[in-house]
């Protein structure tokens, strides 16, 4: 992504719950509404914005690949989201891919320079992947559920289960799954202070500064809050639109006018 990346106590959060979950080599299941950020942390945590296009076109290496190969020997991790039609064979297929490129790259960091893994195939076989997290969660059928539980106790490989909120509900119904589950965490929306301090990173970006003790400014943070609340996609979406407000207008002042200009043009779902 384009836009850098803000580590929020939520992210922080949902890093100790994936430690805790890799570490135990258990099964964790993290929940919350759509947009707080599940998704983004953990991308972010299996380092897979560095790895995705290396992972997804397998091809001829490059020198720049040795950052992606470290990133990849630090995370362990494994990032996996299925497809709304995905059957069990095509996750089996899809995993078993994803695990063996991941683990050849691992083990080209590994290796001393001048060995060339990735030409030989995967040399030891050896597994290095420690966790597997599958966003949209809710995709999974029940066979496609038994086939991660099955891969779960075969492998030792940890697994981090990602969705809506419910979802720990919704896996409750299937016992031999449910039992072994270790960690349950909720990625929560954005607090008061938090907010304060993205939303001071995005005036920043406009070349403007945030003073809370400022009436505008105070106003136009409350509506900032009312319109997101705290929801993160949705204050990301929100200020493209405000910075076009001020351009089109010709204004230098973000004020509660300008936001409730800008969320006119935005479809808004948080519930």
């Amino acid at each position: 992504m384009s836009q850098r990346f803000i580590v929020t106590k939520e992210h922080r959060r949902f890093t100790e719950f994936a430690d805790a979950v890799r570490r135990g080599q258990t099964i964790g299941l993290c929940f919350g509404p759509a947009g707080v950020g599940k998704t983004l942390s953990a991308r972010r945590y299996a380092h897979y914005e560095k790895a995705h296009e290396l992972l997804t076109y397998w091809g001829p290496r490059s020198d720049n690949d040795a950052k992606i190969y470290a990133a990849l020997a630090r995370s362990r991790t494994v990032f996996y989201t299925p497809s709304v039609l995905t059957t069990p064979r095509n996750l089996k297929d899809e995993l078993n891919q994803a695990i063996t490129r991941t683990n050849i790259c691992i083990e080209q960091h590994l290796e001393p320079p001048g060995h060339d893994a990735h030409t030989r195939g995967w040399r030891h076989g050896k597994n290095y992947v420690e966790l597997i997290i599958v966003d949209e969660a809710e995709r999974l059928r029940p066979a496609a559920l038994e086939l991660l539980r099955d891969r779960y106790d075969r492998d030792d490989i940890a697994l981090i289960l990602i969705g809506m909120p419910g979802l720990e509900k919704q896996f409750s119904h299937y016992p031999q799954f449910y039992s072994r589950v270790g960690f349950a965490h909720q990625y929560r929306p954005l607090g008061q202070d938090e907010l304060l301090f993205v939303l001071q990173r995005h005036w920043r970006s406009l070349g403007k500064s945030l003073d809370p003790e400022d009436f505008t400014d105070a106003q136009a943070i409350a509506a900032i809050a009312r319109v997101t609340r705290g929801n993160f996609r949705l204050l990301e979406r929100l200020f493209p639109q405000i910075q076009r407000v001020l351009r089109i207008n010709e204004l230098d002042t973000i004020t509660n006018d300008v936001i409730e200009a800008a969320q006119s043009t935005l479809v808004i779902g948080v519930t």
